[in-house]
């Protein structure tokens, strides 16, 4: 039984950094799972290279993952670290910037040799100088104490030494008082080929947590106790699985089966993997071989009655952009998830930004309006994946659903809903004729659109008398047939205009969360920008001032009273990860001088920044 005493915490954010062949991520993602069961709140950054295996002990190299968890709802994954795992000098150098100070910093000192040092700038070592002396550094051979934890292994020492991302893990698992059953089952499944290995990782992990609790360096362990939660069955989920699984509940409860057509393209592949092994839901997967062709298969599947899917990312959004707008002209159903990255072009492949919104909005040929929508959380994925449906569906047209890096890779806490709860996604193909030609006969008419949702009837190919065409060429309206007529033209341009515009009313109102109703200034977002911006109106609340706040999850069409929002306040502030993409569409539908805050640093907004943005608008207008 340790003696050691235990401090009970409110909230911790811990990052694990080393290279990117050091399984910080695997490190991250199995304390998360750990913390997650014992009922904490929790948010997620892992933060790697683009490169496979990025050169070992520099900068460039790091990978890093950060996770908040606290007794209370957590909104971020937190703006500093108050514990750092750096495994080596590139870990260190690359994230002490970010630490306040008093903060803790676990070092492994094995691997801060001469020529590690000297990678990464460091003429001296910072472990035996004063530089590190406003943190509390604990240096601890984590690579040799694993090694000699598992010298009766019949392994090589290199085997050795990658099992020290284990003892590492035992070990904050001890100083948190974090569970490691979950892992050690995690790893009977991982290496159930291999038992040599199998076996020296759980070794690892338990010593890495009875180091902690015989060594004299950590005196203290901490405990934090669960977050208040509603009754329910919860798990930890990324954004790229709760949309998998959002577009596999959507499948079902419309009746149609999913055909994801897809090719791979960071940070948007885990979509394309998961959905891979779901075939026994009725799921179709397509890896294509590029990104026109899955978008291509997508939407011959959608032709064919399926629900139709394709994933990507930006570089991607762009080469699929004509078969989008054969989408609009066909006007069929057709969910295009966009795991938005930096850029442009190959950009930053492993980084987060939001800057495909006007791409999204204008990135076709022509008049070729899309509907547009954006998950604001991990765990808000699978509700947007549903709504798009419902919107491609009922309306008959292209729906781009833009998610970001941030958002697919970070997670936190879901509560699995009922499915039978879920909304009735049932949709009505055509079956039989919808009108009568000249002399009374009936006909099919491809494009005799719903008076209420402006949809065209959705004829599966091979039913009988519903025999029809289509194509890129423009249609005229109600027989489908080809047509050059430049008043037909016009008419079929601001019909897919205001089908677009018709979604609107089947959305619900803009909420605004102003509690004492006289804030002056709004914070507007849309995105992943929902939980950077809600902590921080919290922190300036916390002061006494009076801000309100609201969340775009709609992007085309609007909200309907949505202009009658901004015109409710004297400032209306939108932060962005772009350089100001929405509030461009602000200004131009409702001329409102919108303020734009933007950053496209590849991370989210720190809380504290937009707090003192809020507050550096508010003294304005004092």
């Amino acid at each position: 039984m340790s003696s050691k005493s235990v401090e009970r915490l409110g909230r911790v954010v811990i990052r694990f950094a080393g290279d990117s062949g050091d399984g910080m991520q695997l490190t991250g993602d199995r304390f998360t799972a750990e913390t997650a069961s014992l009922g904490n709140d929790l948010s997620t950054l892992p933060n790697f290279p683009a490169e496979i295996r990025a050169p070992q002990g520099t900068l460039p190299g790091v990978s890093s993952f950060q996770v908040q968890f606290a007794d209370h709802d957590v909104l971020t994954p937190g703006d500093a670290p108050d514990v750092l795992v750096a495994m080596n000098p590139a870990a260190l150098r690359a994230n002490l910037g970010d630490l306040p100070r008093g903060a803790t910093v676990i070092v492994n000192t094995d691997e801060f040799t001469k020529r590690n040092l000297g990678k990464v700038g460091y003429t001296a070592n910072p472990l035996d100088d004063d530089s590190l002396d406003s943190w509390q550094v604990h240096a601890v051979p984590l690579t040799s104490i694993t090694v000699e934890a598992l010298d009766t292994f019949d392994l090589t020492r290199k085997d050795k030494e990658r099992a020290k991302n284990m003892f590492a893990l035992g070990l904050l698992s001890w100083m948190y008082n974090r569970p490691t059953a979950g892992t050690e089952a995690f790893l009977k499944t991982k290496f159930a080929t291999k038992p040599e290995i199998l076996a020296a990782n759980v070794a690892a992990l338990h010593a890495g947590h009875a180091y902690g609790e015989t060594t004299e360096s950590f005196a203290v362990s901490y405990d934090i106790s669960p977050a208040p939660m509603a009754a329910g069955t919860y798990r930890n989920i990324t954004g790229n699985l709760a949309l998998a699984y959002g577009f596999v509940a959507a499948s079902y409860r419309s009746g149609l089966p999913l055909v994801l057509g897809s090719y791979p393209i960071t940070p948007a592949s885990d979509v394309l993997h998961t959905l891979s092994t779901l075939k026994r839901f009725g799921v179709t997967t397509i890896q294509a071989e590029d990104e026109i062709a899955g978008v291509g298969a997508a939407l011959g599947a959608a032709y064919g009655g399926a629900l139709g899917l394709t994933t990507t990312s930006g570089p991607g959004l762009a080469l699929k952009s004509e078969t989008i707008g054969l989408a609009v002209s066909l006007e069929l159903p057709l969910v295009i998830v966009d795991v938005q990255r930096g850029g442009p072009s190959t950009g930053l492949p492993t980084k987060t930004e939001q800057a495909d919104l006007l791409q999204a909005m204008f990135g076709r040929n022509g008049e070729s309006p899309v509907a547009v929508i954006a998950p604001s959380s991990p765990t808000d994925c699978f509700d947007a994946a549903l709504e798009a449906v419902r919107i491609a569906t009922t309306y008959r047209t292209p729906v781009i659903l833009l998610s970001d890096g941030y958002l697919a890779n970070g997670s936190e806490p879901w509560q699995v809903p009922d499915v039978d709860a879920l909304p009735d996604l049932t949709v009505e193909l055509a079956t039989e004729p919808n009108d009568v030609d000249d002399e009374g006969n009936p006909v099919f008419h491809p494009y005799l659109h719903d008076e209420t949702t402006l949809a065209r009837p959705w004829a599966v190919p091979g039913t009988p008398g519903l025999e029809h065409r289509v194509g890129g060429i423009e249609k005229a309206d109600i027989t489908g047939n080809i047509s050059y007529d430049p008043g037909n033209h016009d008419h079929m341009v601001r019909l897919r205009q205001r089908k677009i515009d018709t979604i609107a009313q089947s959305l619900p109102d803009l909420e605004v969360d102003d509690p004492s109703g006289e804030a002056r200034v709004l914070v507007l977002g849309w995105g992943s920008t929902y939980g950077p911006i809600k902590a921080a109106t919290r922190l300036v609340r916390g002061t006494g001032a009076k801000v309100a706040q609201a969340h775009l999850r709609h992007l085309n069409p609007f909200p309907a009273n949505l202009g009658d929002v901004l015109r409710s306040y004297d400032r209306v502030v939108v932060p962005e990860m772009n350089l100001g993409q929405l509030a461009l569409l602000l200004r131009a539908k409702y001329l409102v001088d919108v303020r734009s805050h933007t950053a496209v640093r590849g991370l989210p907004f720190a809380t504290t920044e937009l707090a003192d943005v809020i507050d550096q608008h508010l003294k304005e207008l004092a």
